[in-house]
């Protein structure tokens, strides 16, 4: 082979790399692109049912298995949860009225919680807290969100639900 084809050859491949490496990078895009559009639609239709009884019944029964531990059986949470640990980390915080959960809308919470904080924020985040995708159905994280809010007084659950409202309005 002539060396200006070989220089030919070799700037193919290089093109042909470029030109896959572009592909890939719209096709990422599009991907991140089609599941922030499936996150927003999600954020909309999520709705907690603090009123509905055996919804909450079951929420207290997947809180106690799979959240207690760490938020406490009275949603209390853990002692210091606004100061990281000596590794960088927060103790879980209290899911009652004293807490932020309810400065969150339904869909955020419900989102949080099957994904995890790093999926939502789009990067490496010092927690503990796992995403529950794989481990509870959808049903079960709405009826324990559900339960959450079922626990708070009357006028966290008002503000709550106009964090909903203007959550819906975005």
């Amino acid at each position: 082979m002539s060396l200006r084809n070989s220089m030919l050859n070799e700037r193919n491949i290089k093109l042909r790399h470029v030109l896959l490496l572009g592909i890939a990078i719209v096709s990422g895009g599009a991907v991140m692109l089609s599941l922030s559009s499936a996150t927003k639609k999600a954020e909309k239709s999520v709705s907690l049912l603090p009123k509905n009884h055996s919804v909450t019944n079951l929420g207290k029964l997947v809180y106690a298995e799979n959240c207690a531990s760490c938020h406490g059986m009275a949603l209390e949470g853990q002692a210091n949860w606004r100061q990281r640990d000596p590794d960088g980390y927060l103790p879980a915080p209290p899911h009652d009225k004293t807490g932020h959960t309810w400065h969150h809308s339904d869909s955020y919470l419900f989102l949080m919680t099957k994904y995890g904080i790093e999926k939502m924020i789009g990067r490496k985040y010092p927690n503990n807290m796992p995403a529950y995708k794989d481990k509870l159905t959808d049903e079960e994280i709405i009826a324990t969100l559900s339960y959450i809010k079922s626990i708070w007084p009357v006028r966290i659950q008002r503000q709550h639900d106009q964090v909903n409202a203007r959550a819906m309005t975005r």
